[in-house]
């Protein structure tokens, strides 16, 4: 005959336990690995965004430079078109202003403000206040003395 009587069974107790801690133990390191490929992630995007602001701020520059030696020969016109490169960041942010002295661009959202310092030694003045929310192109003219950004392609006078 058997014996209906409750049994301690302290091994399957003592198992039992060590299996919810072990789970306990890969949830917690699931979770700390989850925000360590996030912050990887974040850190990578950001770093991603600072280098296509950086190529794009120092081709406009570059573009500003040469607009400003053009003027120094005189009454003479000159327009040069530069690629934009998109980022992830949010460009609807961004503005780009040239003054005499630097290209800024501000981002109004975040930590991407940046400039570019300009020589300056052009005949005339710069000036220009362009969004720079969905654009791929960006227009350098110098007409008239002075030496500008647009993101409207200049037309040529006849």
């Amino acid at each position: 005959m058997r014996d209906n009587t409750l049994g301690r069974d302290e091994g399957a107790a003592a198992t039992e336990l060590g299996y919810i801690f072990t789970f306990l133990l890969g949830v917690l390191l699931m979770s700390m690995f989850s925000v360590w490929a996030w912050d990887i992630e974040t850190n990578t995007r950001l770093r991603w965004n600072q280098e296509a602001i950086e190529a794009n701020m120092n081709d406009v520059a570059a573009a500003v430079e040469r607009a400003d030696e053009a003027s120094r020969l005189g009454n003479v016109s000159y327009a040069e078109s530069i690629s934009w490169r998109p980022s992830e960041a949010d460009e609807s942010l961004f503005t780009l202003q040239l003054t005499d002295t630097a290209l800024i661009l501000v981002d109004e959202g975040g930590p991407l403000d940046t400039d570019v310092s300009l020589s300056g030694t052009g005949s005339g003045s710069h000036s220009g206040i362009i969004p720079l929310a969905g654009i791929d192109r960006i227009w350098v003219v110098h007409d008239n003395g002075v030496t500008f950004i647009t993101l409207d392609r200049p037309q040529a006078v006849q």
